[in-house]
């Protein structure tokens, strides 16, 4: 197990964030992770940037796109040029199913423990006529065997998280997955938003993996990214400019639409807001500065998720949904309780940060986050929960 980073010595690092308010816990890193001061560099040097060049300022963007994909690639395993980034992921997962032979093959498989986005998403489609399979989530021990069975010859894909959003467990058996997904003709896209730079990602052969850095990765809004499987020539109908710059001074009605050869360019959009790419390059080179990778990430999330299930075994009124087991346990803890929202609402009134998905009390700790503030916030909500009994 690699060595867990050290809260004390990374806090200095996040001044705006943790200076904001005298009395602030924030565990909401599964959701929204304070950013290190490196960020507000970055956002400057995209104002500065945009002075100084004007519109010539597009090599120096395109130069920090290149940065972050390489950045990106070594942390999950993949070559460079398999990346497309995008402002978020619906818009990587509507361009990925947009590519899809669902006029021929019309169905499409996933589970009812996949993020609003494409839950949302999906059951539009089904609306529209496609067959889409929401198999139940629970228990997350059988689901990849489940999803497999539901794979049949009229299958375009399967769409899992490798970490449910919900309880934070991690999802078994997804290389087997994959292998049998692709041996069926089929595609298959990884939800690994809930892993990616919360524990060590590697993408199996074969897959799209969609994620971003809006949470673990500290790069805030506007910076996602799918890789894309190399040799894949598939066509996504949704298609930006930026997928088909070689292409660009062909005659514009004649001949098939053209896209970049590799994989992750042909995923690409159009124009974006630089600013997110630059904010995210300048906090990708703090994490390597102070060597916060995947490894050390995981050992303090491990750590810091244990304390909290430690804290949570004796609270009055809740059930813990999350997985004890590290092996099974992603980057936060859910406990169960019919009164989540309320309890959102009444530690914020103690200065701590927490956030609820329906009947589930979320809480989730980040590298600059101490023990002592783990500690209370447990005590916090020891005293909300016995308030409400």
């Amino acid at each position: 197990m690699s060595t867990p980073l050290d809260p004390a010595a990374l806090r200095p690092f996040y001044r705006a964030f943790l200076d904001h308010a005298p009395r602030r816990i924030l565990l909401t890193g599964h959701s929204h992770q304070a950013w290190p001061d490196a960020a507000r560099a970055g956002q400057l040097e995209a104002f500065e940037l945009a002075v100084r060049d004007v519109d010539d300022k597009w090599d120096a963007v395109f130069a920090a796109v290149a940065e972050l994909r390489a950045h990106t690639a070594r942390r999950v395993g993949c070559a460079a040029d398999e990346l497309a980034f995008a402002p978020n992921t619906h818009e990587l997962g509507v361009r990925f199913l947009s590519a899809l032979p669902l006029a021929k093959k019309r169905r499409l498989v996933t589970t009812t423990g996949e993020f609003h986005s494409l839950f949302r998403q999906l059951r539009r489609l089904g609306e529209e006529g496609l067959d889409v399979v929401f198999v139940d989530a629970e228990p997350v021990s059988t689901l990849a065997e489940r999803l497999a069975a539901a794979v049949d010859p009229q299958t375009s894909a399967v769409l899992v998280s490798t970490v449910l959003f919900g309880t934070s467990s991690i999802v078994p058996g997804i290389p087997e997955l994959v292998r049998h997904v692709r041996a069926a003709g089929a595609e298959i896209l990884l939800d690994a938003y809930h892993g990616f730079d919360a524990m060590p990602v590697a993408v199996p052969e074969g897959a799209f993996l969609v994620a971003g850095g809006y949470k673990y990765a500290q790069w805030g809004e506007g910076a996602c990214f799918l890789r894309v499987p190399r040799g894949c020539t598939l066509r996504p109908v949704y298609t930006g400019w930026f997928a088909g710059f070689a292409h660009l001074a062909d005659r514009r009605t004649e001949g098939a639409v053209g896209y970049e050869a590799d994989g992750g360019t042909r995923f690409a959009g159009s124009t974006f807001d630089p600013t997110s790419t630059l904010r995210a390059r300048a906090v990708a080179r703090f994490f390597d500065e102070q060597a916060m990778t995947p490894e050390r990430l995981r050992a303090s999330s491990l750590r810091q998720t244990a304390r909290i299930l430690a804290g949570a075994r004796e609270l009055p009124g809740v059930t813990i949904a999350t997985p004890t087991e590290d092996a099974a346990r992603g980057g936060f803890v859910s406990l169960r309780t019919a009164r989540a929202k309320e309890l959102v609402s009444e530690l914020r009134e103690d200065g701590v940060f927490v956030d609820a998905r329906g009947d589930l009390l979320r809480l989730g700790p980040a590298p600059y986050v101490t023990d002592d503030e783990i500690d209370e916030a447990i005590v916090c909500l020891r005293r909300r929960l016995e308030a409400l009994r």
